[in-house]
């Protein structure tokens, strides 16, 4: 019974190899969430905390209550694609209004892997930040927990409304696009490829769409 445990432990290991080596470029439109579960998704949660508690999917919509900390990400690992997500807050209390779309994710999963964040908090939407380890060029010199800051004002529609999240990987550089408006911009990233995914950090939030298309 133990070998048997092992063994599975081990094809479950090299399944999540094969797939972050397996790097799918979009040729075409690819949704990633179906609107009915997670299929196609895997869970990391800070101590372990059982991804139920914090995640669902209710009348086609995902839904987190920010109760744990962690992330649901792609199975599958790309590069090079545009990801949208579109989410909204259904409301925001001080410390409690924070997510973000990951994107370049490395294994192993923990909290937070080495990627890019396209910053999900309400009022900063399209900070990016480059999380451990991960650099770029603009963001040398700075603090590891500083993010390279969205330029110009945000551009977030209010508490309630729906936000069209875009964060566009075209190799080693992302953009982060708020409802339609460029925001930001790095380059020269250290990673380029990798798994796609969403932050639980204590938010309220909703998302209705999440997909991949081709860089145009």
């Amino acid at each position: 019974m133990k070998s048997a445990a092992i063994l599975f432990c081990l094809a479950f290991a090299f399944a999540e190899i094969s797939a972050a080596q397996n790097i799918i470029t979009p040729a075409n439109h690819i949704e990633l969430f179906n609107g009915t579960n997670f299929d196609g998704f895997t869970f990391c949660m800070r101590s372990n905390a059982a991804p139920e508690k914090t995640w669902s999917v209710t009348n086609g919509v995902i839904c987190c209550n920010g109760s744990a900390v962690g992330y649901f990400r792609t199975k599958q690992s790309y590069s090079n694609y545009v990801v949208t997500v579109e989410w909204r807050f259904l409301y925001v209390t001080p410390k409690k209004n924070n997510t973000g779309v990951l994107v370049h994710m490395q294994l192993p999963d923990k909290v937070w892997p080495p990627c890019v964040q396209n910053q999900g908090k309400s009022g900063r939407q399209g900070d990016l930040f480059v999380m451990s380890g991960v650099e770029c060029k603009e963001h040398q010199g700075m603090n590891a927990n500083t993010p390279v800051p969205l330029r110009g004002e945000p551009n977030e529609n209010a508490i309630g409304q729906w936000d069209t999240n875009v964060t566009v990987c075209a190799g080693s550089d992302v953009k982060a696009v708020i409802n339609g408006k460029l925001l930001n911009e790095i380059t020269g990233c250290t990673v380029s490829s990798g798994f796609v995914g969403i932050q639980s950090e204590g938010a309220d939030f909703e998302i209705r769409k999440m997909y991949l298309e081709p860089l145009k």
